[in-house]
């Protein structure tokens, strides 16, 4: 991390073009190690086309290359990985081109995605503009921008959704020939087709995305990472549209990253969580940060046995054996959100057992009954968000007024929290139902964080 930027007192930078690129599913597939304090393994990201690149290139001309050909100067990134050959090195100086990256730059601009530039930076930040320039034969290469830090970005590659089988559902084109142009381009179409299918077929995208997610890579892509951002690009390509649309990134976290939390619990035992503060989930996997970036996720959690993944999923996740000792735990959300709400917490809990689960609803019955007629009222009119499973036009989540809720907490702690907490968490969703309305989400669990918890929130 950059230490001239101090996150209590300074904005983060938004590094990722979300107007060229925007990232609509995340899939996760990660190892947590205690041993090391590393979570390694690999991150799949589907992408979409991003609204500026659409506007420009509706109207017939590739690009405008007075728009493309803005220079900046640059911090000296760190070493680029080159698996192929024939490709020059970055140097500490390069030409940069705004066509890669828009955010932060040297003048106050802001689009309509909300990604807008500060010409009061913070000292030591460079601009979000600023993009390595690739040269193929004298033309500018296409250069995606994801935000991380301190993440050791180990291999970045395409991946074959072409291979998939039962795949060609989502594709109208005519027969192929034996150009790999085509093939790229027949890939991005499957993408395109899986990330835009209408919200009552959420299950059938989320199964092709998990079969997508498990396909080869079919090469792998150029990548330099600097404090803030990870800068990726395929030699030739020049365009959002031409560029990979579903790519496999393999990394590792840093011990000492500032996304995750190493730590004990009150009983003593390892333990490990995602904090809000101070730069969201950067140094947990690459994502996009600017407001515009909305996406849904799935995840597979591996871990020893004896201990719990939560997560900030739908789904109330239970374990399943892959082999002596390892366990691992899904989770998914179907509903778009920032990267920063994804959290997972990783320790030797104990689920507190719910006793009375149906008396503390028909015990909050009476309290809530005022409340309904206008809570019905209020969702009489269509909501107006993206497409997406939504509670609120479901008459049975309407009145629902305490969801399913699992309580965990350290072992030590278990009979204090049977005592008090159960009680309480039913009129706290009671509350919240009477005075907010209908739960946007379908399930909740609690978790008593270790006591140097030191953030408002996982979420």
């Amino acid at each position: 991390m950059d230490p001239q930027l101090d996150p209590m007192k300074d904005d983060l930078p938004l590094m990722a073009n979300t107007s060229y690129m925007l990232v609509k599913h995340y899939v996760l597939d990660l190892d947590v190690d205690f041993k090391s304090k590393v979570i390694e393994g690999n991150i799949i990201l589907f992408f979409e086309t991003g609204s500026r690149y659409r506007k420009t290139s509706s109207t017939g001309k590739e690009c405008c290359q007075s728009e493309f050909d803005q220079s900046h100067k640059m911090r000296a990134p760190e070493p680029c990985h080159i698996p192929m050959t024939n490709v020059s090195a970055c140097s500490s100086k390069m030409e940069y081109n705004g066509f890669a990256v828009s955010g932060k730059g040297e003048e106050d601009i802001s689009d309509e995605n909300g990604n807008h530039s500060n010409n009061e930076q913070a000292p030591g930040i460079s601009s979000s503009k600023d993009c390595c320039d690739r040269e193929n034969h004298g033309n500018k290469d296409f250069v995606l921008v994801l935000d991380c830090c301190d993440l050791s970005v180990l291999k970045v590659e395409e991946v074959d959704v072409s291979a998939v089988s039962g795949i060609e559902k989502f594709t109208t084109s005519a027969e192929l020939t034996d150009v790999s142009k085509e093939l790229g381009n027949l890939r991005n179409q499957i993408v395109h087709e899986l990330v835009t299918l209408p919200a009552n077929r959420w299950k059938e995208q989320l199964y092709y995305f998990t079969l997508c997610s498990q396909a080869l890579g079919c090469g792998e892509l150029l990548f330099t990472t600097g404090p803030w951002s990870l800068e990726i690009w395929k030699s030739g390509i020049q365009t959002p549209a031409d560029f990979p649309h579903a790519i496999r990134i393999w990394y590792k976290t840093n011990p000492d990253g500032k996304s995750i939390a190493w730590t004990t619990d009150q009983s003593g035992k390892p333990c490990v969580y995602t904090m809000g503060s101070p730069i969201n989930n950067r140094a947990l996997f690459p994502c996009q940060e600017p407001p515009i970036a909305l996406s849904t996720w799935q995840a597979s959690v591996r871990t020893a046995t004896g201990f719990v993944v939560l997560m900030s999923g739908e789904n109330s996740a239970e374990p399943v054996q892959l082999q002596e000792g390892i366990l691992t735990w899904y989770y998914y959300v179907s509903m778009p959100m920032p990267a920063s709400t994804l959290t997972i917490a990783v320790g030797c809990w104990q689920e507190v057992k719910q006793q009375s689960f149906t008396a503390a609803i028909q015990k909050n019955t009476e309290f809530l009954l005022p409340s309904l007629q206008a809570d019905f009222r209020w969702h009489e009119e269509m909501c107006g968000h993206v497409d997406y499973p939504c509670r609120f036009q479901n008459p049975a989540a309407r009145s629902q007024a305490v969801i399913p809720y699992r309580v965990f907490s350290p072992w030590c702690l278990v009979e204090r929290c049977e005592e008090h907490l159960l009680q309480l968490i039913p009129q706290c969703l009671s509350a919240a139902y009477a005075t907010l309305g209908t739960h946007p989400f379908s399930r909740l669990d609690v978790l008593i964080v270790p006591s140097n918890f030191s953030s408002l929130g996982m979420a």
